[in-house]
């Protein structure tokens, strides 16, 4: 019961108060018919019994003055046009107990007040269903009577025009609660889209500055936050480019100088060691410059998987690449982004699979859809990375030599990679391949 309860209860804020506040004022408004029906029994009960007193004292007056041949005449008056009946009290009379209800038994209270403690009040008589009171012409045993009134006497005329303007009444109410409520939720609903865009790596727009002042507070400290960490992410990019300037300045002419060297091994090595400083200022430069101003544009991954796969062949690698062939409306293969941004991930992944499952091993680039994303698997036959390693993998400046050796770079293409996806609404996993290897898999929205 608890479990299904949770499943029904909504999550968001904003309906989660909605329906707390509806159920408050429903339950205000049952409280308050409670109390009316309270004070409203004690008046309907005089109402009541004094009709059915005057109707008694009337009849019974009637009666008595009327002649005798004259009563027939008026009893039948009495039933056409009144809805009353007259018929003798007998001594074997079945009648039926009135209810336990407590309108009636202050109704039957109030009648005996005031014609006498032998008046009797039934709801059934002989099986004839009826409101019957008796009364009394003289003091003999034949003068007793039950007079019976039409049962609907008894009922509560609650007018329509009533139900309506409650309904309407209530319904303004809940509105008036929603649209509280939305101006809430609203300001934190705006606040998580930032904080998603934050968390990807992205500068959200500017927050409205109005509304309550908590929230109004949380907006501008939230959109102070975003601007420093624009300015930092700013200033980081500066930096960096700065630095990357600085050091291939003299890299080139070191360079230069080692191809003026005679001893052809160490030309060789020396060369190699450049080259590689050269791809890790790279590497920063990529970090701090995750999109590079690039436009975001609708993207076949299935035609860029293709030309990654013809690229790394025509340079002597067995890399392949399955992907559907793209349907002519454009439906199956696409997604928006940076494509640039996208190739350059990819191209990590590809490289990293080279560098640690060897270069004369097969890569292989699937690209699938499940449901409303594209996945993007790159597969490779090397040491794989431990399960319990997988997230700090993803960070800046990490490496496992552990699990793979002859690792080069600064420890930023899987972070780059990460970033990347990220700030395409995405997700990177690195899961273990059946019969060894790994399998880094890139999720991202359908166009």
């Amino acid at each position: 019961m608890v479990n299904a309860l949770k499943k029904i209860w909504p999550r968001s804020l904003l309906w989660r108060t909605f329906l707390l506040v509806a159920l408050l004022m429903l339950l205000s408004v049952a409280a308050w018919f409670a109390i009316f029906r309270s004070y409203e029994r004690e008046p309907r009960a005089r109402q009541l019994a004094q009709m059915l007193v005057s109707v008694a004292n009337l009849t019974r007056a009637a009666l008595i003055s009327a002649r005798v041949d004259a009563r027939p005449e008026l009893l039948r008056d009495l039933s056409d046009h009144e809805g009353i009946h007259l018929y003798p009290a007998e001594v074997d009379d079945q009648i039926k107990p009135l209810p336990d209800n407590a309108f009636l038994q202050r109704v039957e209270a109030l009648v005996k007040s005031s014609l006498g403690p032998s008046t009797r009040l039934t709801l059934e008589r002989e099986g004839e269903e009826a409101l019957f009171i008796s009364f009394r012409i003289d003091d003999t045993a034949d003068g007793e009577y039950w007079l019976a009134l039409p049962s609907d006497r008894l009922a509560r005329v609650l007018p329509l025009s009533w139900i309506g303007w409650s309904a309407a009444a209530l319904l303004l109410s809940l509105l008036g609660a929603w649209l509280i409520v939305f101006r809430i939720t609203r300001p934190l609903k705006l606040l998580e889209r930032a904080a998603k865009k934050v968390g990807a790596g992205q500068t959200p727009p500017h927050l409205p500055e109005r509304g309550p002042t908590e929230l109004a507070t949380v907006s501008h400290a939230f959109n102070q936050m975003s601007a420093d960490l624009a300015r930092l992410d700013q200033d980081r990019a500066l930096i960096l480019a700065g630095i990357s300037h600085d050091l291939r300045t003299p890299l080139t002419r070191l360079r230069m100088g080692i191809e003026m060297t005679t001893d052809g091994a160490m030309r060789d090595g020396m060369v190699a060691d450049v080259e590689e400083m050269d791809k890790t200022i790279g590497q920063f430069l990529d970090f701090a410059r995750i999109d590079g101003g690039e436009a975001h544009s609708e993207i076949d991954l299935s035609a860029l998987l293709n030309e990654l796969a013809t690229q790394y062949q025509r340079r002597g690698f067995t890399v392949t690449a399955t992907a559907p062939s793209t349907r002519p409306e454009g439906s199956t293969t696409f997604t928006q982004g940076q494509p640039q941004a996208l190739r350059r991930a990819v191209g990590n992944l590809i490289d990293n699979a080279l560098r640690y499952a060897g270069q004369d091993q097969p890569i292989e680039l699937t690209l699938t859809r499940a449901e409303q994303v594209l996945i993007i698997d790159v597969c490779d036959r090397g040491p794989g990375i431990p399960e319990d390693a997988v997230e700090q993998m993803k960070r800046p400046f990490t490496r496992l030599d552990s699990a793979r050796s002859n690792a080069a770079g600064a420890g930023l293409g899987l972070a780059i990679v990460d970033r990347i996806i990220r700030a395409h609404s995405g997700r990177l996993d690195l899961l273990p391949r059946p019969q060894g290897g790994l399998i880094a898999r890139i999720t991202l929205p359908i166009s």
